[in-house]
C-alpha cells in the first residue's frame, strides 16, 4: 500500500507543512501547482526534495483560491475549469523538466476534488482535459463503495484511476468523508489514524462515525501535509504498514 501526501503548500514567506521531514516516509508527493497554494520557488524546492528521496511526483491542481487554500468551491464554466486544470499541470511539468523528472499522476485538491466526486459533469470535464494533456497520467480519486461508476467514465477517455483512502479523516456511513465543517471531521490521535490505515490495508474497509463498516478498496493512503502531526503520522504509518506486509 503506497502512502501519498499533499506537499509544497507553502507560499512566499508563509510556511506550511513539514515537507522535508515527511518526504522520506512517503511514496507519492501531491505537489501544489500555484493556485490553491505554492509558488514557483516552492514547487521547485519540493520537486527536488521528492527526487532526492525517490518519491513519485503527482500534480495537485486546485481552484484559484490562495486565501481559502482551495477549500472553497468556485462555480465556473467547465471550459474555464479545464483551462485552469491544464495550466497547472503544465506549470509543474515545466519545473519537473528542469530536474529531469516527470509527473506520474494527477490528484485534484480540496474543493475541486470534492466537486469532482459529487458532479459527473466536473469529473468528466477533468477527464477530458487530462486525456488531451496526457492520457497516460492516472487520475487519483477517492476510494468509495460505488467506485465502478467512476471507472466507467474514465474508461471512455482512456484514463486509469488510482483510488485513495484517507487515514487522518473520518468517514460517514455512505463511504464519503465527514465535512470539515463538522467537529469530528479529522482524527487527532496517531493510534486512531494508524488503526484506520491498518483496517483499510488488511480488511479493505473503514469504520464510519456511526460504527458502520464501509467497504473501500484503495491503492494508496493519504496524509494531509498541513496537519500538525503529519510528519509523525508518516513515520509511524510507514513502519506499521511494513509490518503488515
Amino acid at each position: 500500500m503506497l502512502i501519498n501526501c499533499d506537499m509544497g503548500e507553502s507560499f512566499g514567506i508563509w510556511q506550511l507543512g513539514q515537507d522535508e521531514q515527511i518526504m522520506p516516509f512517503i511514496d507519492m508527493a501531491n505537489i501544489a501547482c500555484g493556485m490553491h497554494a505554492s509558488d514557483p520557488s516552492v514547487m521547485l524546492r519540493t520537486v527536488r526534495c521528492a527526487k532526492e528521496h525517490g518519491v513519485r511526483i503527482g500534480a495537485h491542481p486546485g481552484y484559484a483560491d490562495l486565501a481559502g487554500f482551495g477549500r472553497r468551491f468556485i462555480d465556473m464554466p467547465l471550459a474555464d475549469l479545464q483551462a485552469l486544470f491544464i495550466y497547472q499541470l503544465g506549470a509543474l511539468q515545466g519545473i519537473c523538466n528542469t530536474e529531469n523528472i516527470a509527473i506520474s499522476y494527477v490528484k485534484p485538491h480540496g474543493a475541486l476534488y470534492n466537486a469532482m466526486m459529487k458532479s459527473d459533469d466536473i469529473f468528466v470535464a477533468l477527464l477530458q482535459a487530462l486525456a488531451k494533456y496526457d492520457a497516460q497520467l492516472p487520475l487519483m480519486v477517492m476510494a468509495v463503495p460505488d467506485f465502478s461508476r467512476y471507472q466507467k467514465f474514465a474508461a471512455e477517455y482512456g484514463i486509469t484511476l488510482l483510488f485513495e483512502a484517507f487515514v487522518d479523516r473520518t468517514y460517514q456511513a455512505d463511504g464519503r468523508l465527514t465535512p470539515r465543517t463538522e467537529a469530528n471531521a479529522c482524527h487527532t490521535d496517531i493510534e486512531a489514524i494508524v488503526a484506520q490505515a491498518v483496517q483499510i490495508f488488511n480488511e479493505q474497509c473503514v469504520t464510519s462515525n456511526d460504527g458502520t463498516k464501509v467497504n473501500i478498496k484503495a491503492d494508496s493512503l493519504c496524509i494531509h501535509g498541513d496537519g500538525e502531526l503529519a510528519a509523525e503520522i508518516a513515520r509511524v504509518l510507514k513502519a506499521r504498514l511494513a509490518e503488515c506486509k
